[in-house]
């Protein structure tokens, strides 16, 4: 499995808060808007479940699979042209603020983790510094 990891983010939020926002994808019709239109087409979501159309790539499905409370919320592609897993994980900083990293894990020949390393990677950080930006 190759793993992409984002920098760790400081969020000016609690843990508690940030999870709470977090693990229930309706939320993210607050910063809808703030997405790149370039970048990012059709998003749509539920509860559990986001699906975005990001050009060249297609169209992505990913549902939560598992939530460990204030600490990780797990995806899985149930749709993707390339699968893979996405963790949010959370740790406490203090009362008021919390670190969030982002990794993503997929199951990649040496050809295309060669093709889709720089622009999985760049993604990774983009919305990492999206949900860093949410108003929690």
């Amino acid at each position: 499995m190759t793993k992409f990891e984002s920098a760790v983010k400081v969020i000016s939020a609690s843990q508690e808060l940030v999870y709470e926002k977090l693990s229930d994808l309706n939320n993210l019709e607050k910063v809808k808007d703030r997405l790149p239109s370039d970048k990012v087409k059709n998003l749509s979501f539920d509860k559990e479940n986001l699906t975005i159309e990001v050009p060249p790539v297609g169209k992505i499905t990913l549902t939560i699979v598992e939530k460990e409370p204030c600490k990780c919320i797990k995806f899985a592609t149930t749709s993707s042209p390339l699968p893979f897993n996405l963790w949010i994980q959370l740790l406490p900083v203090n009362e008021t603020e919390c670190k969030m990293k982002l990794t993503i894990g997929a199951e990649l020949n040496p050809f295309m983790k060669g093709m889709v390393q720089k622009p999985l990677q760049e993604g990774l950080e983009k919305m990492a510094d999206m949900l860093a930006m949410i108003n929690y």
